[in-house]
């Protein structure tokens, strides 16, 4: 049998497969048109730090661009009345492995034996932020996602979640879902990826609503690091210009890099407003390694209990095919101001490489006003043109030779999204 004719077979054998389950597919697709309006940007340096470089600093600042920003097909089908499979994948993540992986997003199988309780594992995003575990990317009424919601909840890991419902869906009603994931990923990586290490990261969230109109709850992480004891012992602490006090080997060992996220949510929903608020903290952790990194001496976190805090404060107003969005974005990666050394490490040269008396404190906010044309009221989520301005702090991006002060790099984003 010729290699056409075993291909074609393979094909039918694989449709009459999903019409037997009743495969359910969908997809979105959703391009970008950015503009900077800074236009010394246009040999732009990341900010110094390091903390929002990648993936963060995504392609709404580069000067101007069209940019594909996702290209997600979801397949999902239910065997028998209690177990059913999930994925959902993105062809466009190939070409930005370093960033977001393998195209692989989302792959796993939930059994549900009853109403009110489900176990799932695979590959999935792990309880953290509502904005990223709990609303896909069809609900994002803005150019993409908040910065905290990006940087701690738009993750994948692998592992297992249960999850018990109850209440009354016209009244009171929630979940609280408990899980175990590998916790191998920095959160600087897409985790996407099988693991060495014996820890493993807890997490939970527990989600309530009131009603159809009110939405909120809180959700929790904890993980230590994925490095063996030995490993961690056999490091020699942070070093370099500027370090007069380091932690020692002992210290970094009982560390163990804890890494923790505590976050809580409300929103409100009408047919007329959307008004939301989220707050997230905790420690770094492992998100950053406590060892100096001698090939790029890029220390990054400067303690080794430092705290991040972040929050979003979001509302909307629908005008049936016409939305006005407005959004204020805030993230510090270094809440406590705590580090080793002798002089603020975000505002000298030695830290920095820039001119003393620049501030690059990693403490970065947006604040962004909007349109969104809706093209069928009735399914907002199936098809939306948006247009952001965003107005950044002027932290997120270092000068380039030549250039005094620090560069923020407002933006124009204008984008169409359409999914079935």
């Amino acid at each position: 049998m010729k290699t056409s004719k075993l291909a074609g077979l393979a094909v039918l054998l694989a449709a009459g497969f999903a019409q037997a389950q009743d495969v359910k597919l969908n997809a979105i697709v959703e391009v970008w048109y950015t503009q900077m309006l800074d236009n010394n940007l246009r040999l732009d340096k990341a900010e110094p730090n390091g903390y929002m470089s990648n993936p963060s600093l995504n392609a709404a600042f580069k000067e101007n661009q069209f940019y594909v920003r996702r290209t997600e097909i979801y397949l999902g089908s239910k065997i028998g009345d209690t177990l059913s499979w999930n994925i959902m994948f993105d062809p466009n993540n190939s070409g930005n492995a370093s960033t977001y992986g393998n195209i692989l997003n989302d792959a796993f199988i939930t059994w549900q034996p009853t109403k009110d309780f489900s176990l799932k594992v695979g590959q999935f995003k792990p309880l953290q932020t509502w904005e990223a575990s709990m609303k896909g990317s069809a609900f994002v009424n803005f150019y993409d996602r908040s910065m905290h919601a990006r940087y701690f909840g738009d993750k994948r890991d692998r592992g297992i979640v249960a999850t018990y419902g109850f209440g009354d869906p016209k009244g009171f009603s929630g979940k609280f879902n408990l899980g175990f994931t590998n916790g191998n990923t920095d959160d600087g990586s897409a985790g996407k990826s099988n693991d060495s290490n014996a820890q493993k990261d807890v997490v939970s969230r527990l989600e309530m609503s009131y009603g159809t109109d009110h939405n909120f709850g809180v959700y929790y992480r904890e993980g230590v690091t994925n490095l063996k004891d030995s490993t961690m012992v056999a490091g020699t602490g942070w070093s370099g210009a500027g370090y007069v006090t380091v932690p020692s080997n002992t210290q970094i060992l009982d560390n163990k890099d804890k890494t923790t996220n505590l976050g809580a949510y409300y929103v409100y929903e009408t047919s007329k407003w959307l008004g939301s608020v989220e707050m997230i903290n905790g420690l770094l952790g492992r998100r950053y390694p406590s060892l100096y990194d001698t090939t790029t001496a890029a220390v990054k976190r400067q303690h080794l209990d430092q705290k991040f805090l972040g929050y979003t404060l979001t509302g909307i107003y629908k005008m049936g095919n016409h939305w006005i969005t407005a959004r204020y974005d805030y993230l510090n990666f270094n809440q406590g101001d705590d580090w080793y050394t002798a002089t603020n490490p975000y505002t000298t040269t030695v830290a920095t490489g820039a001119a003393t008396g620049n501030d690059y404190s990693p403490k970065y906010t947006e604040a962004i006003l909007g349109y969104n044309y809706i093209f069928n009221p009735a399914k907002a989520t199936f098809a939306k043109f948006k247009v952001n301005y965003i107005h950044r702090s002027k932290n997120f991006l270092q000068p380039r030779v030549g250039q005094t002060g620090e560069q923020g790099g407002d933006s124009i984003v204008a984008g169409i999204m359409v999914g079935f």
